[in-house]
């Protein structure tokens, strides 16, 4: 099973999130990107938020269109968005899709990016990504993955956080690296490119950030 988050962060930021229809996703909406979601004629199975961002009527349309809907008070210690990615981890899905998350306030896009660090969901080993028109981020705690090509994101980035990633290997990329340490801070993995059929990246210690992008509004 895999589960898209629809935020409600600048709809000029959002990815074409009918093109993941094919992928049988369970589709849930967070505060105003449940309009996005009934916009586009997407079934909506759940929806979270205190919906501060929405009318009386556009809330109204909301409950008559969502099967569940979970209304939280405005003044609380989780955003609406952690309330969903909670929801979605107990569901114990493969994939979770987050949309909606960038652009607009960069409080809003830095909390995002900075609630995958909370240890639940980081050493959960679900995939969980977040997707804009031109970008997936995600997370990764040592190990080794695989890097398959995708047309619509042409190059790839690798960032430390929280420390100095390393033992840093590359392999299949334009710019190989073996066994390298990546400093907190570096731009040495910004823009690089899958070269071959498909790419790996491992390392031994520190968080890595793997950001894939396109120059183009593709994703």
């Amino acid at each position: 099973m895999k589960i898209a988050l629809v935020a409600g962060g600048p709809e000029s930021e959002l990815a074409d999130i009918r093109s993941f229809i094919d992928q049988d996703l369970l589709w849930v909406g967070v505060d105003r990107g449940v309009l996005y979601l009934l916009k586009r004629g997407i079934r909506v199975s759940r929806a979270f938020g205190d919906f501060d961002s929405v009318t009386l009527d556009e809330f109204q349309k909301i409950q008559n269109h969502v099967p569940d809907v979970m209304r939280v008070r405005a003044e609380k210690n989780e955003t609406d968005l952690e309330l969903a990615l909670l929801w979605a981890m107990q569901q114990n899905p493969e994939t979770i899709y987050i949309f909606g998350a960038t652009g607009g306030r960069l409080d809003h896009f830095f909390g995002n990016v900075n609630l995958l660090l909370k240890k639940q969901f980081l050493t959960s080993h679900i995939d969980i990504r977040i997707v804009d028109q031109r970008n997936q981020l995600s997370l990764y705690e040592p190990g080794c993955y695989q890097v398959l090509p995708d047309p619509n994101l042409t190059y790839c980035s690798f960032f430390s956080i929280l420390g100095d990633v390393t033992g840093l290997t590359l392999e299949g990329f334009k710019y190989p690296l073996r066994n390298h340490t990546i400093e907190t801070g570096s731009t040495l993995c910004v823009s690089n490119e899958l070269i071959r059929e498909s790419g790996t990246f491992s390392f031994g210690t520190g968080i890595l950030m793997m950001v894939r992008s396109s120059d183009a509004e593709a994703v």
